[in-house]
C-alpha cells in the first residue's frame, strides 16, 4: 500500500514505520491541504489529524485515494459528502481518551475556580497576598454537562466524586446513567440558568455550531464558568468577550478556539489580502482572549497523554489494516 500520513510527531512515525514494513510510506510534517495535496497523488490511504482539510480540491489531486484515516473523534474537517461522491472511505478514532479529556477538564475547573494560574504568577513575582483570590467549594456548585457522550459520562462521574451537583442536556439522554451517577436532564435553557460551571462535551455539527451565543449567554447565571475542551466554534467568540465584559461570565478556561489553525500563523493571515473579515475579526478576537486574566486557554491538548496517544495509534492501525482486508472500521462514510 501507498500510504501518506501527515502531522505527526517524531515517535508516531517510528511507530508506523515498525508496524508497517513493506509498505510504501510517506511523511509529510505539514497539514493536508490542496497546495501539498498532488505530492501524494499516488498515496491509496491518507493518514491525518484536525488541521488537514479534506474538501474537493484536496480529493480532486489525489485520483487513486481509497481511504482517510483521521486521528481524532471529530471529523469535521473532512467533507464526507465529497468523499463518499469519489468512492472514498473515512474512518476516525471514536474513543481514545475519555477519561484523558474529562481529567483536563476538571484540572481547567480547579484552575479557574481557585484562581491558581494568578496565585502562581504573583508568588513568582514574591508577592504571597492572596486578596481576591477566594475560590469556590466545588461541593457548592451546580455543574451544567452539554453532552453526555462517552466524555460526558466520565465528566458526570467525576462531579459526583467531588460532590456537585450536576445537571445535563442531552438530545439523547441515558436514563441509566443519570441513575447512577444521581444527575438529572434538563432543557438546553434550564443548564443555562441554573448552572454555575458550563461544560461542552458535543461534537461540532450545524446545530451545535456557537452553542454557546448571544441569546444563550443572556439566560446565564452571573458568575457562571464556562469551560471548553471540545470544538473551539462551539462558542461564539465574540459573544463570549461580550459576556466576559458584563461580568456575566466570571471566567473561561478553552482549550480549543475558534480558527485555532489560523490563530497559530496569525500574523502571516493578517497580511494576506485573502483574508476575509470575518475570519480576521475572529483572530483578533482570540487574541484578547488570550490576555485576559480571567480566561484560561491551552493549546488543545486535553487529549494529550502517552496513553491517550497510545490508543490513538492503535486504533488507527486498526483502521488501516481494515482497508487492506476489505473489513472496514470505525468509518463514518
Amino acid at each position: 500500500m501507498k500510504i501518506s500520513f501527515f502531522e505527526l510527531e517524531p515517535f508516531e512515525k517510528t511507530y508506523f514505520k515498525k508496524k508497517l514494513k513493506g509498505h510504501d510510506l510517506r511523511f509529510d510534517t505539514k497539514a493536508l491541504t490542496f497546495r501539498n495535496a498532488a505530492k501524494h497523488k499516488d498515496a491509496q490511504v491518507v493518514v491525518i489529524f484536525i488541521r488537514s482539510k479534506i474538501d474537493s480540491k484536496v480529493l480532486d489531486k489525489m485520483p487513486k485515494l481509497k481511504l482517510v484515516t483521521t486521528m481524532s473523534t471529530g471529523y469535521n474537517h473532512i467533507d464526507l459528502q465529497a468523499a463518499k461522491k469519489r468512492g472514498v472511505r473515512v474512518s476516525r478514532v471514536p474513543a481514545y481518551g475519555q477519561n484523558t479529556v474529562a481529567e483536563y477538564t476538571f484540572a481547567l475547573i480547579q484552575l479557574l475556580s481557585r484562581h491558581i494560574i494568578e496565585a502562581v504568577s504573583r508568588t513568582r513575582v514574591g508577592n504571597f497576598d492572596f486578596h481576591k483570590l477566594m475560590g469556590h467549594d466545588l461541593s457548592s456548585q451546580t455543574l451544567g454537562v452539554i453532552g453526555t457522550g462517552h466524555i460526558g459520562e466520565y465528566i458526570v462521574r467525576y462531579a459526583k466524586s467531588f460532590g456537585m451537583k450536576t445537571i445535563a442536556y442531552d438530545p439523547f439522554p441515558r436514563k441509566e446513567l443519570a441513575k447512577e451517577y444521581g444527575f438529572r436532564y434538563v432543557s438546553l435553557s434550564e443548564v443555562y440558568k441554573k448552572s454555575d460551571i458550563i461544560t461542552l462535551h458535543v461534537p461540532l455539527l450545524p446545530q451545535t455550531r456557537h452553542i454557546l451565543n448571544k441569546d444563550a449567554f443572556a439566560k446565564m447565571k452571573k458568575g457562571v464558568l464556562i469551560i471548553n475542551t471540545g470544538r473551539g466554534p462551539l462558542i461564539d467568540t465574540k459573544e463570549l468577550i461580550h459576556a466576559l465584559d458584563r461580568k456575566i461570565v466570571a471566567g473561561a478556561a478553552l482549550d480549543v478556539l475558534e480558527l485555532e489553525s489560523d490563530l497559530q500563523q496569525e500574523t502571516k493571515l493578517a497580511f494576506s489580502l485573502k483574508s476575509d473579515k470575518q475570519r480576521l475579526a475572529t483572530i483578533i478576537e482570540n487574541n484578547e482572549l488570550i490576555f485576559r486574566s480571567n480566561v484560561i486557554i491551552t493549546p488543545h491538548l486535553a487529549f494529550y497523554t502517552e496513553e491517550a496517544l497510545h490508543r490513538i495509534l492503535e486504533t488507527t492501525m486498526q483502521n488501516i489494516r481494515g482497508y487492506q482486508h476489505k473489513r472496514y472500521r470505525n468509518t463514518v462514510c
